[in-house]
């Protein structure tokens, strides 16, 4: 069916990016302008001729801007059918102009209800009506109307216009309409999200009083909106689909910039966050090493150069075909070393020019520039529904350390710990860790029993494990595990505690000379 050339248009946004050089390419192409407040004047004052939505109406803006859309003239103008007779009758009769095209974007709820102390009354007062209202109604009458909800839609329509004879296809307005529902879906849904931390006080006024409360409590609905990014040519394995989808920000994973190589596997990305979440856990260089989502080799140094290097000297065979993280700019010195090895994906805050020239050769190497802090929560699909929890992200200070062996650790032993501490904490349980100040030793990831753990961390050790500390990310249910860890010729560890028998795990402990420390913090990873 042929479409019928956009003469009218409506245009009410509050964010602005695009709109001038949009509003310019409609007007060139003899399209009638019509606007409210805000957006009115800055397309005035940029020299495009517009008209006042009370124009149209007839009726002033009013309520401090709450009523300026909601009327017969604009609806009915953007409602009516126009392949039926009694609509074009109607609509002819009460004086309805036609209106072709509503651009609108909506209150920046979101932004404002994320701002720290945030009023209740700036809350609702940041409620969209009427766009969501004239979004709704040109969606519904997409057939004629196109609606356009976002700037990065701009340049694409006008082009399209102007090649068309100021016309756009079936085919655009039902897309721009599918995204149109889309974004009053997910605008709804976080003022609902929002308001169900809105509680009633009780007072002796008349007048109602409401509190904003902690977004810390998890939402008795759990509403999630995500776009997707891109579709993966599989998942973890070729028979598997997949993709993965954007939270909209412009940090984490997701969000990530590639700039070179192959596109991301599903077990790329997976990884990816493995080795981003770790090396997120320092402030000074750090290198991590990712082999299925545990880290074969994990080391802090002056440089990333030497971090990676030390990293690298844990196990250097799982390294092959690994993925790296680490938390600075990545320069050329580092870049040089990695180079060296084959590996599938390096994430960084940035690279700087001098390394990308040496990556440049590695074609199918992906280099990612990540930005962010840890995500706040972590889900997991079951079926049915959907696991939630807080992410684990408690840190341990060296005041948090309870001594409870008859030997103190010494300094160097501390660092040590507290350095293990924080990578076994991104081992998959049961998880045994040996290390040094600043280096892994071995690693024992994902074992039935932690005994088991502590022999296999021992046995891929390749660096001496005399003198090294062991970190459990859970207490230990026998004195066994201890005695493993003793023999392969560590001095001290650090563990949860809790157990019902930690009165004979200590006791081995100082039986062997060890030092230990509790946290009383535990760390499975499942």
């Amino acid at each position: 069916m042929p479409q019928a050339k956009i003469q009218r248009a409506i245009l009410s946004v509050t964010d602005k990016t695009g709109l001038v050089d949009f509003a310019r390419a409609l007007a060139s192409m003899k399209v009638e302008l019509i606007s409210t407040g805000g957006t009115a004047k800055l397309l005035r004052d940029s020299g495009i001729q517009v008209k006042d939505i009370s124009d149209l109406t007839g009726f002033p803006e009013m309520l401090d801007g709450r009523v300026k859309t909601l009327h017969p003239k604009v609806h009915g103008g953007i409602l009516h059918r126009r392949d039926l007779p009694a609509h074009r009758s109607a609509v002819a009769e009460h004086g309805i102009q036609p209106i072709d095209m509503v651009v609108v974007n909506l209150y920046a709820f979101e932004k404002t209800a994320a701002k720290p102390g945030v009023h209740f009354e700036e809350l609702i007062e940041n409620i969209d009506i009427g766009g969501p209202s004239m979004i709704r109604s040109a969606a519904k009458n997409f057939q004629d109307v196109a609606i356009v909800t976002s700037p990065g839609d701009y340049e694409a329509i006008a082009k399209e216009m102007a090649a068309s004879n100021g016309q756009l296809s079936a085919a655009t307005k039902w897309r721009l309409a599918q995204k149109a529902f889309a974004t009053t879906a997910a605008y709804d849904s976080a003022i609902a999200s929002t308001l169900e931390r809105v509680a009633a006080k009780e007072g002796d006024s008349d007048a109602p009083s409401f509190a904003i409360q902690s977004a810390e409590d998890f939402p008795q609905m759990l509403r999630l909106r995500f776009n997707k990014v891109m579709d993966l040519r599989y998942g973890e394995n070729p028979h598997q689909k997949a993709a993965m989808y954007s939270d909209g920000s412009e940090t984490g994973v997701a969000n990530g910039r590639q700039l070179q190589g192959k596109e991301l596997s599903y077990n790329n990305i997976v990884d990816l966050q493995a080795a981003w979440d770790l090396a997120q856990e320092f402030t000074e260089p750090v290198c991590a090493i990712i082999k299925h989502t545990n880290p074969c080799g994990t080391a802090t140094g002056k440089t990333l150069a030497e971090a990676y290097k030390k990293a690298l000297q844990c196990d250097p065979v799982s390294a092959f075909g690994g993925v790296i993280g680490v938390n600075k700019v990545i320069d050329a010195e580092a870049a040089e070393e990695m180079a060296k090895l084959f590996l599938e994906v390096i994430a960084a805050p940035s690279f700087d020019a001098a390394a990308k020239a040496k990556f440049a050769v590695k074609k199918n190497l992906r280099l990612v520039e990540i930005t962010g802090s840890p995500q706040k929560w972590v889900l997991k699909n079951v079926s049915g529904g959907i696991l939630v929890q807080d992410n684990d992200v408690r840190q341990l200070t060296e005041t948090d350390l309870k001594v409870v062996t008859k030997r103190q650790p010494t300094a160097e032993e501390k660092r040590a710990l507290l350095f293990a501490w924080k990578i076994c904490k991104h081992v998959k349980s049961n998880a045994i860790l040996y290390a040094r100040d600043g280096q892994t030793v071995g690693v024992g990831a994902g074992q039935m029993s932690r005994v088991d753990s502590a022999k296999i961390g021992a046995m891929k050790a390749v660096l001496p494990l005399k003198g090294t500390v062991a970190a459990s990310d859970a207490f230990f249910p026998f004195p066994d595990g201890v005695e493993e860890i003793a023999r392969v010729g560590a001095t001290a560890i650090i563990q949860p505690g809790g157990s019902v028998r930690d009165a004979e795990v200590i006791e081995a402990a100082d039986r062997l000379g060890l030092a230990m420390v509790l946290t009383g913090v535990r760390h499975f990873r499942h």
